[in-house]
């Protein structure tokens, strides 16, 4: 009993050093923890919810005369929510975050795989895809989150097919696609405008039957990355719902030692 009494005597008298004042007079645009890694949960368009593991990075602005934040504070906040659809609290989240952290702007990203069921052309086989996605929110005075899909596809170079008796290169690309959207858009719905505007879609499950209908259908579907990003480019423009949007289209190319590159900003 005198160890405790003793332990908790010594803890109440730890001194707070980041709640001393600074005189530098000098702001931190972001300060907090950065490659957390937490457990999420996802909106589904199929399933409704989908778990996943999301690498986090957790900021807020410090003021000149804070010394430093409270890092503890931050995984505090975010367990809060993590057993909840993460995208539907992201605003709660950030509002705590400035709240609890007596900050004027708060930041959230978050990287994390998703995963979708889909059947091979020919044979229907069924497996799982999975896609890099992620989430970009802050919150000052408004608002603001962003959401992205990395999704790789299949280009086929049209010059080659051009130039070439025998066949034409192909490679494994790419695309990212960030949005800012004013009406809800699925996560599906991002990828499958990306995998529409390639060559064709790459697969995790193929039969001999499907490998041959995506060699052929690519192969009839030839693309520059300038192609896959003007044609997503045109989809996004076309979607009311989405009010700002940028596309980065990379292959990787198979007969050079670089790799080609594409991309869009909206205006």
């Amino acid at each position: 009993m005198i160890f405790l009494s003793n332990f908790r005597s010594c803890e109440t008298s730890v001194n707070d050093i980041q709640n001393q004042k600074d005189t530098r007079k000098i702001p931190i645009n972001k300060v907090g923890v950065k490659g957390l890694q937490y457990p999420i949960v996802l909106q589904d368009r199929t399933n409704g919810t989908q778990n996943s593991v999301a690498d986090i990075n957790m900021y807020v602005e410090l003021p000149h005369d804070f010394r430093g934040t409270h890092m503890s504070r931050f995984v505090e906040i975010l367990h809060h929510y993590h057993r909840d659809i993460i995208i539907d609290n992201l605003e709660k989240l950030l509002a705590e975050m400035k709240q609890k952290l007596d900050a004027d702007v708060a930041y959230l990203e978050m990287e994390f795989p998703y995963f979708i069921k889909k059947a091979a052309p020919v044979t229907k086989e069924e497996s799982l895809s999975s896609y890099q996605c992620g989430f970009k929110a802050s919150l000052s005075k408004e608002f603001i989150f962003e959401m992205y899909a990395t999704v790789p596809v299949l280009s086929l170079c049209p010059c080659s097919k051009e130039i070439s008796r025998y066949g034409a290169h192909n490679q494994r690309a790419y695309v990212t696609v960030n949005i800012v959207y004013n009406d809800f858009v699925w996560l599906e719905e991002l990828i499958e405008i990306i995998e529409n505007a390639a060559s064709s879609q790459v697969y995790s499950l193929l039969k001999r039957p499907d490998e041959k209908y995506v060699t052929e259908k690519s192969y009839d579907n030839p693309k520059f990355v300038e192609d896959i990003a003007r044609d997503i480019a045109i989809v996004l423009k076309n979607d009311s719902r989405i009010s700002k949007f940028s596309i980065e289209a990379e292959s990787i190319e198979s007969i050079h030692n670089h790799n080609a590159y594409a991309m869009i900003k909206s205006s």
